[in-house]
């Protein structure tokens, strides 16, 4: 696997974080990561005493704000539960915007970015619209990974991109007549007030080592679920996460709680767009490709479906892919005698266009489905909309 030099080092240091790394290097950067993570974690939350008490303040933009977001970095399914909001929400007949940060999209150059501020401070540049309610307006690799698979299968969302979601909640109540917004990833997003905080939580691994960045996964310490108003645990098995559900419930008596799985629906080819049924995959023999958070329960995923994995290609998350690199993917999958390569929706949509393709190459369409708390979601979509 062809790495650059950030993912090589990402890969090494999340083998220390879990214990896979040993040796007396790995021991020290243990150590001092801890520490950092001990510091990090005191920022935090000095930033959350400083937005309590009124020190930072939060911005009302007069309409209804839904934060979607996570206690950890990564791998808990945030996309699909960010697209039933909004699906649900549009249906409802509210005008909904989904704003991203656009994690690792391209941007200008900084240099070009720094003249910019430095030059024209006056000159603040609109938001990315990545769609507008009704077409689709850029490509994933200028608005990101999330953002296009959301306006790609929300046809009438409006999905916005920029780092400061005030300016671009603004514009969308302004510009495009949006009455409803949503963050996406937007629990740690304080300077816009949420009305209604929804936090997810991976039922096979809920906080990792209980460590704040950069020693462990969290994004602030667990006792902060404590402002969640919805809490979805996702990845569940068929019986839900009991024992999970009632730790939650322990640190957070007050928010409603509902289990879920991503739930596998068809197969489509990330070139035509043609679909199959998942029964296409029973008995096949294929090679697996991934670029996310957590491959291992992708590629588990494609076992249940009795597929055989042959051979399987893990990158980092947000991997860009290279033309060359799917052509390597696709000569080793042969090699192995795969009868098709599998990918992630996330994945497919950063796939370069290649004009020849030995062996078909499909990604997996994921849905939630919900095992428990499906009223308390009904019940919850219906708050937001009639609530003024």
């Amino acid at each position: 696997m062809a790495q650059s030099r950030f993912e090589r080092i990402e890969f090494y240091v999340l083998g220390v974080i879990e214990g896979r790394r040993q040796g007396r290097g790995a021991r020290v950067l243990r150590w001092f990561l801890r520490q950092l993570s001990y510091l990090f974690a005191g920022v935090v939350q000095g930033r959350l005493w400083l937005f309590r008490h009124g020190i930072r303040r939060y911005h009302t933009l007069g309409c209804q704000v839904v934060s979607v977001g996570n206690l950890t970095v990564g791998g808990t399914g945030k996309t699909p539960i960010v697209e039933i909001f909004g699906r649900s929400l549009a249906r409802k007949g509210r005008r909904v915007a989904i704003l991203s940060r656009g994690y690792k999209r391209r941007e200008a150059p900084w240099t070009e970015r720094l003249a910019q501020r430095l030059l024209h401070p006056e000159r603040r540049p609109p938001p990315l619209v990545v769609s507008d309610g009704s077409r689709l307006l850029l490509d994933s690799r200028t608005s990101g990974d999330e953002p296009y698979m959301l306006a790609a299968n929300l046809r009438d969302v409006a999905v916005l991109v920029d780092k400061n979601r005030v300016k671009s909640g603004r514009y969308a109540i302004d510009k495009l007549g949006c009455d409803t917004l949503v963050l996406d990833d937007g629990f740690q997003y304080l300077a816009l007030k949420h009305r209604l905080d929804i936090v997810l939580v991976d039922a096979t691994n809920p906080f990792g080592n209980r460590l704040t960045l950069p020693a462990g996964i969290l994004r602030e310490q667990v006792r902060n679920i404590r402002r969640a108003s919805f809490i979805f645990i996702t990845k569940c098995e068929e019986g839900g996460a009991p024992e999970l559900k009632q730790a939650l419930r322990a640190l957070n008596p007050e928010a409603e709680i509902a289990e879920c799985r991503h739930s596998p629906k068809y197969l489509q080819d990330v070139y035509t767009g043609a679909r199959q049924a998942l029964d296409y995959l029973a008995g096949r023999r294929v090679a697996a490709i991934s670029g996310i958070a957590a491959p291992e329960g992708f590629e588990r995923s494609l076992e249940r479906l009795r597929a055989t994995v042959v051979y399987s290609e893990r990158y980092a998350d947000h991997h860009r892919y290279s033309q060359q690199e799917i052509i390597d993917v696709i000569n080793q999958a042969g090699a192995h005698g795969a009868e098709l390569i599998v990918t992630t929706e996330k994945d497919a949509v950063r796939f370069p266009r290649i004009t020849r393709r030995d062996l078909p190459v499909h990604f997996l369409r994921v849905e939630i489905e919900m095992l428990s708390g499906a009223e308390d979601f009904d019940q919850c979509i219906a708050r937001i909309c009639f609530q003024q």
